[in-house]
């Protein structure tokens, strides 16, 4: 086979707060043949996620930081069109990896690649959502991080993103009978009704959050599914029962943030109602890959588990999809359809 064109996306510089498109760039490589043991795939979708922007800076943290003028990398499902004597894949598996921000790539061993299995009527790209990290995160988060029990009430914050929607949907298959989630749009929220929350909170245009999330929990919040941060934290607080529990997965309202903002300034109530905060990063917690597929199969199959995505078409359109996270572009998973469902 003959070496082949391939782009990808770069980071370009450091954003200083919200990032923008001239912090990316376009770039084209040419991809050759894979040697013994490595095979070369062909990537049909990639996901941009809120975490990303912390890789975009020059800090430590749990992975490492995007470095200038190189690729980006993030998770992606494609297919493999080649594989050298003894790969661990074969031509036309399916595979889930972490070289996303890119069209094709020859495995080096540090892509994270695992076959996946289609299922029939589930596109392959949900993979990368309810059925991947984002699926995972709702499912070891509500559970594990927030120990939910039948009798919790739950309050989730971004209700009608790709982890939010899951949490929902999971705490009412696991018999919750208060489900509350919080979105930016009357569309989110009338979504959010549909899929079985008993109660949806638009934070645009309900004034007094913490006023808002009162009269939906009258009895107190059991769970709280934090995705933001910043005022949606400081209302949960205002409104958990005792010995509730937070589970902190993301705090998207700051992840842009020039200076440091304030805390939430009733964090005392914390000692009060005997609460229990805890963050977590969903890595920690592939022990649970089992269960989590096993319970997301049977409620896909009756009829208790759906998902929302926003596509957007071509590689280059990456950076925007990226930048419309935060902007509350995306109803669902936000992802970007990099070249076709099947390459071979």
């Amino acid at each position: 086979m003959a070496a082949r064109k391939s782009r990808e996306i770069r980071l370009k510089s450091r954003p200083n707060g919200m990032p923008t498109l001239a912090n990316f760039e376009l770039a084209e490589v040419e991809v050759g043949d894979p040697g013994p043991g490595q095979v070369l795939v062909r990537n049909s979708y990639m996901t941009v996620d809120p975490y990303m922007r912390g890789r975009m800076m020059d800090r430590r943290s749990y992975v490492p930081p995007f470095q200038i003028g190189e690729a980006m990398t993030g998770g992606a499902v494609g297919q493999v069109v080649a594989a050298g004597a003894g790969a661990p894949f074969k031509v036309g598996d399916h595979v889930q990896s972490m070289a996303g921000w890119r069209e094709w790539f020859v495995s080096t061993g540090m892509e994270m690649m695992q076959k996946i299995e289609p299922i029939p009527g589930v596109g392959i790209q949900s993979f990368l959502g309810a059925l991947g990290m984002p699926g995972l995160t709702a499912y070891a988060g509500l559970l594990k991080i927030g120990e939910f029990k039948p009798e919790d009430s739950v309050f989730v914050s971004a209700a009608s993103g790709a982890v939010g929607a899951v949490v929902c949907q999971i705490a009412k298959a696991k018999g919750s009978k208060r489900v509350v989630g919080s979105a930016g749009s009357d569309e989110k929220c009338a979504w959010l009704k549909k899929i079985g929350c008993d109660e949806a909170i638009n934070y645009k245009t309900c004034g007094d959050l913490t006023a808002a999330v009162a009269k939906a929990f009258p009895d107190g919040i059991g769970v709280y599914f934090d995705n933001v941060g910043g005022s949606h934290l400081e209302a949960a607080l205002a409104n958990m029962r005792q010995y509730g529990r937070l589970a902190e997965c993301g705090m998207i309202e700051q992840y842009n943030a020039v200076d440091p903002p304030p805390g939430p300034r009733n964090m005392i109530l914390v000692v009060g109602l005997s609460l229990t905060m805890r963050g977590f990063i969903v890595s920690n917690h592939f022990d649970m890959v089992g269960d989590f597929m096993r319970d997301m199969g049977e409620w896909i199959k009756a009829g208790k588990m759906t998902w929302k995505e926003t596509i957007y078409d071509g590689l280059e359109r990456a950076p925007e999809a990226f930048l419309g996270l935060f902007k509350g572009e995306n109803f669902g998973k936000m992802l970007v359809r990099v070249g076709p469902d099947k390459a071979v």
